[in-house]
């Protein structure tokens, strides 16, 4: 059960309480608790609400507001899944769940595994950092989100941030965003945040729900919203509100629950954890030092140029590196130098965490990083205990790393010491789900029994699942009776040592004995010499039988025989394909293996290849040599049986065909001619060409021809097949005669002659299955009838040996067995059609026939049951007085049949008009068999028989095109037919039977003979075979390798990596010229101030010359004569008259000072040099003081105190009062000892419009213009209750002026900032393309001034009588820098806020006369502009009004692009509204709105009002769009040339020659 917290008790934050009783109206919405929360925001479901905020008698006044005490738990009521709606490119969604702050981290991390179903992480990356918006430089920034995400995805990290949308976890996010991929489910980005500070939080309110987000908040709430590219979120609850820093100590917790987890189920290390610093500020750099104290310490990694703390830690990472590991053991802290962000990730963790070489070794191993393996763990001179390397290898391959195989290997391990039976069981029996399941049930198939649950398997029954895999004549080396016997006593040794074992410690036990005594087994050491010595060939089996491709085409690049490897591969997926398809198992699986098994494939055609084109002799030899680690099966040999047509029809194969057909005959035209011509005539055997041995020394010769020595042209499969083919036809000519004549009692001579052929031939037949390889004589019958036409041989002997044993009966046994022979001889013709298949045209047509018969045979029973359904119900209605009999199975198919081939029996059509004529009666319902058979003909012969021929023609344009192919194929089997028999043919054949046997028993070799054709080779040409093997593997890999850099996918990439590249070059150009831009500005203004600051001194000194001067001058006059007081004491003040005669008075220079006195924030300083020089400019300004001015302090306004003195007059420069305060006011305050007072907010921009006179009657009109620059000013915003000021199109917010230019508003007063909400602003984006924001909050401004124009001409028309005077604020358009949004700005009213009508026109009652008459103007603004526009949504707080509505008649007649008030505009409907619903008061019937229209001057003057407003506004907005695009090509033009620049500068030839770095 996951838990919420809610504050259920109210304790003030503000220790100055309002004291009031009962609690009242300002404390309910004014004073927050210390949760956050205002008090009507409580939950009192177990407690009521407090009824006096102060303290009562004997209780605390500084109570401590906690999470214990004040809070409870209940029931979570938020989790499911976030939906993000700005992500418009791709779909992002998150789950996400609300938990208290002490929710346990195991309940956690269950919910994370098995409800949200995420990977097990490998490594927990923790990121910390900034939580404000701050920006990275461009390489910080790649470095950081390539590295992290990097990674992140190649180890199968876990990566924990804050979740929200600013800070580093913004960074996350995008970096998620560019680097993660598609694929946003296989991220594990984990967002724990804290739940009182998210932006619209209560959306997510909802038990197992679907909820919609949007990340785009309110700019100025101090809410935080969601990072949209986070897979998950934990949002932490402690029943604060808007309160950070809860969801640290709750990260802290899941954490070091996480590093407590394996890494992998089968390696004994935790998960890793390692923390990524980026910028961030003084809580940062407490947390690394937790971090690094912890035990195990936490490796920190800190990307150096992130600013603030990263930059920090980086310098004193710096200082103390030299004596890092002396002075501080506990620092992990890294700084990113010229390693890959990814790999200084990992390296720091594994350096970090303290741990062994074999503990790194294995969470390289779980990251699959077997780069960092290489360069920071198998190091040289690293010491390694006994066995660890052999465990890593076991660890790697059955976590299917292939690169640490790879790597191990390289290292130095080797399979013969490694591999162990043990070993070999335990990597058979590692549970892979699917593949587990199905090598169990592939052990079932070859044990023909059912497993038990739990069953081991042994190597004995893999033995056995390869031999029924691969088939035929094959023999594990795992079923042969040495490895068996070796096995037995193994298991034997091992089950004695465990007795052993047990008995020793029950022992132990027993007598008390506290000693430790550990016994170590290892028979698969012990025993190795007495098993076969397992190499890379054990493995790469194991790999293909456990489903694992990559690991299994890695397995076949090391070690010999690749292309044999690479067709049992072959077979063995083409098998486990099969098998699958008639399991019960997914097609998907029988797809993959058939996948496998081309890849095997081709990869043995690419070998045999590659061979081929290095040394045909040597190809050959590959093919036919015997692999006695494969059974002394040849590679061709397995491709054959695997059904591999590409290896077989290679020209490689076909050349080795050719050669073993010929035998020793060198190929020419004439050849068949002259082995025809020697058959005749015996001497003609001269005339035939034969090859030298060393043309024949890859040629397999059969095991007879070597036992005799035959190498002549009986040795010729090509001689053999002739004399075969002639002996043959001879002898279908022979019984054909026998059958076509009359048979005597005794046999003929004929006759007589097929017999012994057809003996002959059986007796060769039983030679055949005697012997081939398989030993026992059940596996030799299997192998010999699976071929076909064997198969039909049996058949056809057996039946001529029933019929010769029939004939030598009398009849009717001599008839029956002349018909067994009529029969008989079928078989032997269709046996010609075999002699066909050779030929290279015929041969594909014999396939083609052969796959229609086979898949035609669903089609033939449907015809049948439809044959069937009208043949019983025919005969039925014909023929309903039949006996039984035999006769009437034949009559109901008899003629249906045959009318399927055109017969129709047109005279048994309808038998009613024949059995009139004959006088018979007709059969009843007889009338039904001709719709019967009209139906019956139409489906059998215009549906079934074409669907029939539509199938052969499939067939027929299927086989067509692999025809070529199919003769190839069949041209081994018809040539190694020939091979396998003796030399001479039938009858003869006995002769070769007797020599053979002989032979054999005289030499004892019976168990050795083989029939199959194999190239016996020695040792040292059995090397040189195998050298030259791994040389084409080598080429191949080559070739490969150069073909992939060279493809077009390749290039492009390349150039899209130097293009990016060249991408970042440019921005890192573009970055130092505006650094170097920024600085020349710098120190142009730092110049200007030194240079301001001279002459300053010098006016100072003169001045003080000056007064020396007057105090003698003084001193002389006084000597002379006496002045009266009273004539030439002058007022305690000083003046600035200018030349033209105009005075300022006291006033005056006050507020002169005090605007003077102000300060100005740093980003308006560039604009000043143009003020400075333009009041250079102006006249001088003669003070006239009492006494000589001088410096006597500073005064409370922060202004200059002056001293009296006589009367002088000083001619000064303005530029020391105006310029010397606006241009440098810091250091003119710093020269002068004032204290400048510091201003917080944010920096805005406020443009006003301002009236001037119109150019048409400048004397009597005036128009609206805008301001020509925006003015700066410092704004605050100011915690407010949320939503209190929105409204239907607008939010808004309080603000609090801190500083000001040019008092376009005053400091210390409250605003009002509004901005229009987003759903308003998508809404008219079709409409305005510019900057919607800004066209609208431009419309509502001028809508406000129209209003305010029409209320001042209403104050003036108005009776006098009519005390009110109403009036609308001012607004100003602000321009917030921060984010760059449009928002409006005017004075914050506070108290009653009253709302009038609303733009639909609907009235309050009215309970005063101010109300009444607001009511009334909007009646007269309707009036008054000849009932055009009506001002309406009059509100505001007693006489100042706000958010007026202008609505225009025909507003929404035209195109809303040409809007000229706000959005809110309802046009006729509100207009209609307002006349329905408004009822005139004593106030309309006194300004005589009852049907009377306005004076003719009047309308004429709001009519010229209205048409200034609508062209200035015009105006504006086309001067905003102006300098909008002006601005825009100003920054493109900017990048261009910069990029201009760049290429320069790369094609110059200095920069060519010395590699750019130097020349830049």
């Amino acid at each position: 059960m996951y838990c919420k917290r809610e504050c259920v008790k109210f304790i003030p934050s503000s220790r100055d309480l309002h004291r009031c009783i009962p609690v009242c109206q300002v404390c309910q919405n004014l004073i927050r608790c210390c949760c956050g929360r205002l008090m009507g925001e409580h939950s009192w479901e177990e407690s009521s609400p407090p009824i006096s905020l102060c303290p009562g008698p004997g209780q605390d006044v500084a109570e401590d507001w906690s999470i214990e005490l004040h809070t409870k738990a209940s029931p979570t009521n938020a989790y499911g899944i976030i939906d993000f709606e700005d992500t418009a490119t791709r779909v992002c969604r998150a789950k996400y769940v609300r938990v208290a702050v002490d929710s346990k981290a195991e309940a956690l991390l269950q919910l994370m595994l098995r409800e949200w179903q995420m990977e097990r992480p490998k490594l927990l990356l923790t990121i910390q950092g900034g939580s404000e918006n701050f920006t990275l430089p461009p390489k910080v920034k790649q470095a950081f989100s390539k590295g992290l995400i990097t990674a992140a995805l190649s180890t199968g990290a876990w990566i924990l941030t804050d979740g929200i949308n600013t800070g580093v976890s913004k960074y996350v996010g995008e970096a998620v965003k560019i680097f993660g991929g598609h694929d946003l489910r296989k991220r594990n980005t984990v967002g724990i945040t804290p739940w009182g500070v998210i932006d619209n939080n209560m959306e997510l309110i909802g038990r197992d729900v679907f909820r919609p987000y949007q990340p785009l908040g309110n700019p100025l709430s101090k809410r935080v919203c969601l990072n949209g590219f986070h897979s998950h979120f934990l949002l932490v609850d402690d029943g604060t509100l808007g309160k950070h820093g809860c969801q640290q100590g709750f990260r802290k917790k899941l954490e070091k629950h996480i590093q407590l987890q394996k890494i992998h189920p089968r390696l004994n290390q935790g998960v890793p954890v390692v923390c990524v610093v980026v910028e961030g500020g003084p809580a940062i750099v407490s947390t690394v030092l937790d971090y690094v104290s912890n035990v195990p310490p936490v490796p920190v990694l800190v990307f150096e140029g992130s600013g603030r703390a990263a930059d920090l830690l980086a310098f004193l990472h710096k200082q103390t590196a030299a004596d890092r590991y002396a002075c501080v053991p506990q620092q992990s802290v890294k700084s990113e130098d010229q390693t890959a962000p990814d790999a200084a990730i990992l390296t720091a963790t594994l350096k970090g965490t303290k741990a062994s070489p074999a503990e790194q070794l294995s969470m390289a191993l779980a990251w699959d990083r077997a780069d960092i393996a290489q360069k920071d763990v198998l190091v040289y001179g690293q010491h390694w205990q006994v066995g660890s390397l052999e465990q890593a290898m076991l660890d790697a391959l059955v976590m299917d790393r292939v690169g640490f195989v790879k790597l191990l290997i390289d290292n130095g391990m080797t399979m013969c010491r490694f591999l162990t039976v043990d070993r070999l069981e335990e990597l058979y029996n590692t549970h892979q789900g699917q593949a587990d399941r199905f090598l169990h049930h592939l052990v079932e198939d070859a044990k023909q029994t059912s497993l038990p649950i739990g069953y081991r398997l042994s190597l004995i029954d893999i033995g056995l699942v390869i031999e029924y895999l691969i088939g035929g004549a094959y023999r594990s080396t795992y079923t042969r009776k040495h490895f068996r016997a070796a096995y037995s006593r193994l298991q034997d040794k091992v089950s004695s040592d465990s007795y052993i074992h047990c008995a020793l410690i029950c022992v132990l036990v027993k007598t008390a004995w506290l000693v430790f005594i550990k016994i170590t087994l290892s028979p698969g050491l012990d025993d190795a010499p007495l098993l076969v010595p397992f190499n890379f060939n054990d493995l790469f089996v194991w790999a293909v039988l456990q489903q694992r491709q990559q690991m299994a085409l890695f397995l076949w690049q090391h070690g010999e025989e690749a292309l044999a490897r690479a067709t049992v591969a072959c077979k063995l997926y083409r098998s486990m394909a099969f098998e699958a398809r008639q399991s019960s198992f997914d097609d998907n699986i029988a797809e993959r293996f058939k996948a496998y098994s081309l890849e095997f494939g081709q990869l043995a055609v690419d070998v045999l290849d590659c061979a081929f084109r290095q040394n045909e002799q040597m190809a050959m030899k590959l093919l036919t040599s015997e692999m006695e680690a494969w059974s002394h099966f040849t590679c061709l040999q397995m491709a054959v049986s695997s059904c591999h047509r590409p290896f077989v029809s290679h020209s490689c194969t076909q050349t080795l065909l050719t050669d073993l057909w010929t035998g020793p005959l060198n190929m020419t035209k004439s050849l068949f001619l002259k082995i025809i011509l020697s058959l005749l005539l015996p001497p003609s055997i001269l005339l035939l060409e034969f090859k030298s041995k060393a043309e024949m020394c890859h040629v397999p010769q059969s095991h007879e021809a070597m036992l005799f020595g035959l190498d002549s042209v009986k040795s010729a499969p090509a001689h053999e097949g002739t004399d075969r083919t002639m002996f043959y036809l001879a002898f279908l000519m022979l019984f054909s005669y026998v059958i076509l004549v009359k048979m005597e009692d005794r046999p003929s001579v004929q006759e007589w002659l097929v017999i012994a052929y057809i003996l002959s031939t059986a007796v060769e037949k039983t030679r055949e299955v005697l012997m081939s390889e398989p030993r026992k004589l059940r596996h030799k019958l299997k192998i010999w009838f699976s071929e076909y036409w064997n198969l039909s041989d049996f058949i056809a002997i057996l039946l001529f040996l029933a019929g010769l044993a029939m004939r030598w009966h009398v009849d009717p046994y001599r008839t029956a067995g002349r018909i067994a022979y009529c029969l008989d001889i079928i078989f032997w013709f269709i046996r010609v059609t075999d002699l066909l298949a050779v030929n290279q045209h015929a041969g594909p047509y014999l396939t083609m026939i052969t796959k229609m018969t086979t898949n035609m045979f669903f089609i033939v029973v449907m015809m049948a049951i439809v044959l069937l359904s009208f043949g019983v119900s025919r005969k039925a209605i014909l023929s309903p007085d039949e006996e039984p009999s035999w006769s009437l199975a034949r009559d109901v198919v008899f003629q249906p049949y045959w009318m399927i081939y055109g017969e129709v029996y047109e005279s048994e059509i309808d038998l009613c008009s024949h059995s009139c004529e004959d006088g018979n009666p007709c059969p009843p319902a007889s009338f039904l068999t001709p719709f019967l058979q009209a139906v019956y003909m139409f489906f059998q012969y215009i549906i079934m028989v074409n669907i029939l021929i539509a199938f052969f023609n499939n067939i027929y344009f299927d086989m067509a095109s692999t025809s070529n192919k199919l003769w190839k194929y069949n041209r081994y089997r018809y040539i190694m037919t020939y091979q396998e028999r003796p030399w001479l043919p039938p009858p003869l054949i006995l002769l070769s039977h007797i020599t053979l046997a002989t032979y054999l028993i005289m030499r004892s070799i019976l168990l050795s003979y083989t029939s199959l054709p194999e190239l016996y080779l020695g040792h040292e040409d059995r090397k040189k075979l195998h050298e030259f093997e791994e040389k084409c593997v080598e080429a191949y890999f080559h070739e490969k390798s150069e073909g992939l850099h060279s493809s077009q996918t390749n290039r492009i990439r390349a150039t899209a990596e130097r293009a990016e590249e060249m991408c970042t070059m440019v921005g890192e150009v573009s970055e130092k010229v505006n650094f170097i831009q920024d600085s020349l500005s710098e120190l142009d203004c730092q110049l200007g101030q030194l240079q301001d600051l001279s002459a300053l001194a010098v006016d100072t000194l003169t001045l003080f010359s000056a007064s020396d001067s007057l105090h003698q001058e003084e001193a002389r006059l006084a000597q002379c004569r006496s002045i009266t007081a009273s004539r030439h004491i002058l007022p305690h003040s000083w003046t600035l008259p200018h030349r033209t005669g105009a005075d300022f008075d006291l006033l005056n220079m006050r507020r002169l000072m005090a605007k003077s006195c102000k300060s100005t924030p740093p980003s308006l300083l560039k604009c000043y040099t143009l003020v400075s020089s333009r009041l250079a400019s102006q006249e001088y300004v003669t003070i006239s003081m009492s006494l000589p001015w001088m410096f006597t302090g500073v005064g409370g306004g922060g202004c200059l105190l002056l001293r009296k003195s006589t009367t002088n007059s000083l001619v000064f420069p303005a530029l020391i009062w105006k310029g010397i305060y606006k241009i440098y006011p810091f250091s003119f305050y710093r020269l002068l000892f004032f204290s400048s007072f510091s201003t917080g907010g944010e920096e805005v921009s406020i443009y006003s419009l301002e009236e001037v006179p119109s150019d048409a009657d400048p004397e009597s009109s005036t128009v609206s213009s805008w301001s020509s620059r925006g003015l700066s000013a410092m704004l605050q915003p100011l915690s407010s209750e949320e939503g209190s000021l929105d409204g239907g199109l607008r939010q808004g917010c309080r603000v609090l002026c801190t500083w000001a230019e040019r008092d376009v508003l005053r400091p210390g007063l409250v605003y009002v900032v509004k901005a229009f909400r987003p759903e308003v602003v998508r809404a008219w984006q079709k409409y305005f393309h510019g900057s919607t924001a800004l066209q609208l909050c431009l419309r509502e401004i001028q809508q406000q001034r129209a209003a305010q124009k029409m209320m001042r001409v209403f104050n003036q028309v108005k009776p006098d009588d009519m005390h009110h005077s109403p009036r609308f604020l001012d607004v100003s358009l602000v321009l917030w820098h921060s984010n760059g949004q449009w928002l409006t700005i005017e004075r914050n009213m506070s108290g009653d806020f009253r709302k009038c009508n609303n733009n639909t026109g609907e009235e309050i009652t009215p309970c005063c006369s101010l109300e009444e008459m607001l009511l009334a103007f909007s009646h007269w603004t309707y009036e008054y502009s000849n009932r055009e526009l009506l001002v309406l949504d009059i509100q505001g707080v007693g006489e100042e009004l706000t958010d007026p509505t202008v609505v225009m008649a025909d507003d929404q007649s035209g195109t809303r692009g040409e809007m000229l008030f706000g959005p809110d505009n309802l046009g006729y409907a509100a207009i209609n509204g307002f006349l329905q619903k408004h009822s005139c008061s004593i106030f309309c019937h006194r300004l005589g709105l009852e049907g009377q229209n306005c004076t003719k001057s009047e309308r004429k003057h709001v009519h010229v009002i209205f048409v200034q407003m609508l062209f200035v506004s015009k105006c504006v907005c086309d001067m905003l769009i102006s300098i909008y695009i002006g601005l825009s090509f100003l920054i493109m033009f900017f990048l261009l040339l910069c990029t201009c620049v760049y290429a320069c500068i790369r094609m110059s030839p200095l920069c060519r020659h010395s590699g750019g770095q130097h020349w830049l």
